[in-house]
């Protein structure tokens, strides 16, 4: 079994999982959303739904760190406590993503030793800017499988140029809107 999977379970933090499993070329991968900041527990078989997630992940490991995360981090105020869930099993050569919904601008930056990508998400979906940075469509993935479809993305997005400047922290945090997050549509 794969450490980061056995991180993920043993700790409760998977939510709303879409995907978890083995793909043809890595030990682990998952979608779904992950867990930040669980819920109170009210008793030994109920707890309440988790405070904070990182939402539409798409991870892959083929080793005993994450290779690859890309999700939504509703506000930028989830990272930190992001970074201190799962730093365990985040490694410095990691490819990490954020797409960050009360962030102004993108920005690449380091933190506690870890790289990360943080991209402004408006109305789009993290698969859908994914595509987008690897330059694929969805018909290319049109008659893949689950598994096959994660292989995919990651393999074009490990080899795609995320052109984004290079900030400080402190630079992205400066970015980060004061308005929230605003809906659109029907709610």
């Amino acid at each position: 079994m794969s450490k980061v999977k056995d991180f993920i379970y043993d700790n409760n933090l998977q939510w709303q999982a879409s995907f978890s499993d083995k793909t043809d070329n890595y030990g682990y991968a998952y979608r779904g959303s992950l867990v930040i900041t669980p819920g109170k527990v009210l008793s030994a078989d109920k707890q309440l739904p988790p405070k904070a997630t990182a939402t539409q992940v798409i991870l892959v490991s083929g080793s005993d760190h994450i290779d690859f995360i890309a999700c939504e981090l509703e506000t930028l105020d989830f990272f930190e406590p992001f970074v201190e869930r799962y730093k365990e099993i985040l490694a410095p050569d990691g490819l990490y993503i954020l797409f960050v919904t009360d962030l102004d601008a993108d920005g690449k930056f380091e933190y506690e030793g870890f790289t990360f990508y943080a991209f402004a998400l408006d109305e789009s979906s993290v698969w859908n800017e994914l595509l987008d940075h690897a330059d694929l469509s969805k018909g290319d993935l049109k008659k893949q499988s689950a598994a096959e479809k994660i292989d995919t993305v990651y393999e074009e997005i490990k080899g795609s140029t995320l052109r984004i400047s290079d900030k400080s922290y402190d630079e992205i945090k400066a970015l980060q809107s004061k308005n929230g997050k605003v809906l659109f549509g029907a709610v």
